[in-house]
């Protein structure tokens, strides 16, 4: 009999993982808000369960009868996180191992340089104790800290890991979604007629097209399943890098370049964006989202043999995102974080 999975956020991230998830034979269940999605997960063969993260009684419920649980959905809803740890534990009570790979973000490793400058620090996931001396109010801490907390306890009968994705890119296979750092500064380009950045735009982040990414999760779902409860116990994290490294100041040239040649703004030269436009990128995010440093080195997802496929990030933007970006109607409206 197949293990049987939840999915907790079956979209961008979440919809590339499933497509895995159906190949390998897993029985999936899937959290979804919308009842009309409900007949294209069936068409799938995916178990779908309407819903929302506040909804704790179904998420416990759910996660209480399935050997594995993703959250793909977000990296900062504390109570749907809380419901998967009681459901967690109600299996151990039971004896019953569960799995579980919550995901979290690279934000939790972002600095205050507000695009003036390159740090030199570089996380890497085979020294835990690096991300361990983060700061308590980083995005995405309290939650993480949650999870790991959560883990000493449940050891004997849960095998936990919290994976880190950077700048992820990409156009999601059947729903042709997007991710929503770059298109969002695609989008401000266009409102705004000139190629965006935070202050000088030198700081650095890491990227993952979401294909990619999607295999890191099966990797480590792998490993996690053929490793003993201590091994998985060492060290929860993992971060899931191609090894590419882009300033946002190259990633507004090439959006002003690509826009450009494209004839939808007529100075390819990126600008510092002024910070009373912030609404029209991240809000009072914006400089820890698209100006800070978050260099990380997925170091143990390549031992595991876990290797990046996919195109890289300018590839994508040229041929996949700024194309979708072009088609969409309407006006931009600010993210909303």
């Amino acid at each position: 009999m197949p293990f049987s999975v939840f999915l907790i956020g079956p979209g961008f991230i979440g919809g590339e993982l499933l497509d895995h998830l159906l190949e390998e034979g897993y029985a999936v269940t899937a959290l979804v808000r919308r009842h009309y999605a409900v007949a294209e997960f069936t068409r799938l063969g995916v178990k779908a369960v309407i819903g929302t993260l506040d909804e704790g009684r179904l998420i416990r419920g759910q996660v209480a009868a399935s050997d594995i649980v993703f959250h793909a959905a977000t990296s900062d809803h504390l109570l749907s996180v809380q419901s998967v740890l009681e459901g967690i534990r109600t299996r151990a009570e039971q004896e019953l191992m569960t799995y579980y790979i919550h995901t979290s973000g690279a934000s939790l490793l972002a600095d205050d340089a507000a695009g003036r400058y390159l740090d030199n620090i570089v996380f890497d996931d085979e020294r835990p104790s690096q991300i361990d001396t983060l700061r308590m109010d980083a995005p995405h801490r309290q939650i993480d800290l949650e999870i790991v907390r959560s883990r000493q306890a449940l050891s004997k009968f849960a095998k936990i890991a919290v994976l880190m994705p950077p700048v992820i890119y990409g156009v999601s296979t059947r729903e042709k979604r997007l991710s929503i750092q770059l298109p969002t500064l695609i989008r401000y380009s266009l409102k705004h007629g000139y190629a965006g950045q935070v202050g000088g735009g030198l700081s650095v982040w890491g990227y993952i097209h979401v294909k990619d990414l999607a295999r890191g999760y099966m990797t480590l779902l792998h490993w996690m399943e053929h490793s003993s409860t201590d091994e998985v116990l060492e060290n929860p994290y993992f971060f899931c890098e191609n090894g590419e490294e882009l300033s946002w100041g190259n990633c507004a040239a090439e959006i002003g370049r690509l826009l450009s040649i494209k004839g939808r703004i007529k100075d390819p030269e990126p600008q510092t964006v002024p910070s009373e436009n912030y609404n029209d990128l991240f809000g009072k995010l914006t400089v820890a989202v698209a100006g800070s440093n978050a260099r990380n080195r997925a170091n143990r997802l390549r031992k595991l043999g876990w290797r990046p496929l996919e195109k890289n990030a300018f590839t994508s933007l040229a041929e996949d995102e700024i194309p979708l970006i072009l088609e969409e109607p309407g006006e931009l409206h600010d993210y909303g974080l």
